[in-house]
């Protein structure tokens, strides 16, 4: 890694839906600055760590899962995982050192950005969707931009970090 070069984040997942455009950001950033390096950092045992690889990116993977919302005993596993996917983001950001973090929604979007931002890194949200997920609206206050598909998502994030990119 060289210190001097764009470095950037990726993070989400779970379903093509996630994964596919956090893969067409990549590229669109690859093609503009072909030194920039990417990191992506996605859920253990998910899509998203076979895609991303067959894309040519590299993928670190959190133990992270959603919270159950049937079986509320479950959730004591799933808080355990949300402590060690945090720490384990903290130590990805302090090694890879990113300039900015980028999450595309999904459960590994969570723990990701919301270290980076308490890191003092910048991070972008991408929603893809008319109806914003639920990760990415916990993160809204912590980023600095948020890019939607779709007009009509200031019911869900703050007006003035919006910017309307499409898909």
């Amino acid at each position: 890694m060289k210190k001097d070069s764009i470095r950037i984040i990726i993070s989400g997942g779970g379903t093509g839906g996630h994964i596919f455009p956090a893969i067409a950001i990549a590229g669109a950033l690859k093609k503009k600055f072909p030194e920039v390096e990417i990191l992506f950092v996605g859920a253990e045992g998910r899509m998203e760590m076979q895609r991303v690889p067959e894309a040519g990116y590299r993928i670190i993977g959190l133990p992270i899962m959603g919270f159950d919302r049937k079986n509320l005993l479950r959730n004591i596993k799933v808080l355990w995982q949300l402590f060690k996917s945090q720490r384990m983001a903290k130590k990805i950001i302090k090694e890879f050192a990113p300039q900015v973090a980028v999450g595309v929604g999904g459960y590994a979007s969570g723990p990701t950005l919301k270290m980076a931002a308490k890191m003092n890194i910048p991070i972008l949200i991408q929603e893809q969707n008319c109806y914003a997920g639920v990760t990415n609206k916990l993160l809204a206050k912590d980023a600095k931009m948020i890019c939607v598909a779709y007009e009509g998502l200031e019911k869900f994030f703050p007006h003035e970090k919006l910017k309307i990119t499409g898909n």
